[in-house]
This record gives structure tokens, sequence and C-alpha cells, in this order.
């Protein structure tokens, strides 16, 4: 198999315009897998992620595709329990222009990789998702929201399969709530399993119930569909590509999001000297 190629999507898809996705890997090589901030990443794009995801999908297996960004790194240290996800995690998407960067910075350079996130792979999935015929759930938000997004992506993209799911139960383990939650994933069998009910609380169900669930690519999307049902608006794309994403977020809500933004990341910085005197050592001792 080649190793990268032009992936052409003809949007059959719903607005019947072609697009052209930039080159990709095929195949993943040892060194796309880096130790950064003290976190396995994947150094991968957006189409990479789809493209293992749908082989995954076709071969019928149970993955997990995470994603790390700074807030999920601090969280960490405060809550033990994400800890069995990520180590579970089959890939782990790097959700942070700003960590994007600093692996640059760092030298750990892997063809042209990007942020990738549900904002930025979403049209791609969407197109996958409308001419596979697949089946979607999504476990999170409001009832409302859900119906909401579910109903104007099914207008989109009319041969997705998508139920929902709100994100108010009792997530405790063995309780009545994740029990029947449990029965209903495993009877609708999706090909994809969306959990979007927040950091960590998301991540913990999933590894809490990883075993229970039905073989399907499993993602921890946040407020996707909030987005989707236009709950919350997403930032221009061309902020996110510059690193400053969370600018627009911290002016829309400062009361929930000064602490993630302000305060959080410089918890963090031990981590970042520890990689730069790693990568300095390195780069010192392949001078020699």
């Amino acid at each position: 198999m080649a190793d990268s190629t032009h992936f052409r999507i003809s949007a059959a898809a719903p607005d019947r315009r072609e697009q052209t996705r930039t080159r990709f890997r095929k195949a993943r090589r040892p060194q796309e897998r880096v130790h950064l901030m003290g976190q396995l990443v994947d150094l991968v794009k957006p189409e990479e992620v789809l493209h293992h995801m749908e082989r995954w999908i076709l071969e019928r297996r149970k993955v997990i595709i995470a994603n790390h960004n700074l807030n999920s790194i601090y969280l960490l240290s405060k809550t033990p329990e994400m800890r069995e996800f990520y180590e579970r995690a089959d890939l782990v998407e790097l959700d942070s222009t700003p960590l994007v960067h600093f692996a640059k910075l760092l030298g750990l350079k892997s063809k042209g990789f990007h942020r990738c996130t549900y904002l930025d792979w979403r049209d791609h999935f969407w197109s996958l998702v409308n001419r596979n015929a697949w089946r979607i759930m999504y476990v999170g938000g409001t009832a409302e929201v859900g119906q909401i997004a579910a109903e104007r992506l099914g207008a989109r993209y009319p041969r997705a399969r998508i139920v929902t799911q709100h994100g108010y139960f009792d997530a405790t383990p063995g309780s009545d709530d994740n029990e029947r939650l449990i029965g209903r994933i495993a009877a609708y069998n999706p090909h994809v399993l969306f959990v979007g009910m927040g950091m960590p609380r998301q991540e913990i169900w999933i590894s809490q119930n990883l075993d229970a669930l039905p073989d399907c690519a499993i993602f921890s999307v946040g407020a996707a569909f909030d987005y989707e049902a236009g709950a919350q608006k997403s930032a221009p794309r061309w902020m996110g590509r510059m690193g400053v994403e969370w600018l627009y977020r911290l002016v829309k809500d400062p009361k929930r999001l000064y602490r993630r933004y302000c305060i959080e990341p410089w918890s963090l910085m031990p981590l970042a000297f520890a990689d730069l005197r790693t990568a300095f050592a390195k780069k010192r001792t392949s001078a020699n």
C-alpha cells in the first residue's frame, strides 16, 4: 500500500462540491507516537484520524480515539481515574495548537501534522457517515440539544443514522440509569459512539464501561452536538489554526473558562521544562 495519497471526496455528500483532502499517511509509523508533557500523543492530521477510524470500523474493532490538550493534561494530575482511559486509547489526537507548536519546538516532527479536534474534521467525518450509512450514537448534553443536532445533521446527511442520549443520568457503575444506557447502546450497535459529557466525566465513563460496550469507534468529543445544534458557537477556523481559539472562548465565557486558560497552564511549566531539557540533551548528544 502506498505510504500516502490524496483523499478526494465528491460530495454525493450533501453539498455536491468536490473537495480535495491534503496528503496523509495510510500507515502509522512508530515515530508518530511521541511523549509530550509526560503523555503519549499521536502526531497526525485530521485525515489520518478518519482514515484509521474507517479501517477500524470495517474491521469491527473496539477502539478509543482520545484527545489531549492543556486542560486534559492538567486534569490528569488531579483526576487519576482518567489515566486508564488514556492508557487504553488506540489513538490520541493533539487538540491544542499551542501544544502542536511546542512539539515542533522540541523537534518532534512528523511530516505536516496538525491539531485534530471534532471541529477540524466534522465535515469529512459526516461525509463518510453519509456514504457508508453508519449508525452514530451521541451520549451527552441535554435531550433537546441532542434532538436538534440529530435533526440538523440528518437533513444534511440523509443516510446517516443518528440516535442520542442526554448526559444527565446516574453514571455510577451498576446504577439502573447506567445499565439501561449500556443496554441501549448494545442494542443499537453503533459504528461510532460519541461521548460528550465534558472532561473528565466522559473519559472516566468510557474507561469504566469499555468492556461492556460493543465493538465500535469510541470518541470523547465534549460539546460536539452543542455546536451542531447551535447551542454554542464555534470560533472561526482560522483562529484555531493560529492557536487563539482559546481567546475566542474566553471572551465568550470568561467566568467558566478564566481558570482553565489563564491559571491552569502555569502549573504545567515543570512538564514543559522537562521536555525542553530532554530535547536539548538529545540535540547535544547527536551533535557530538
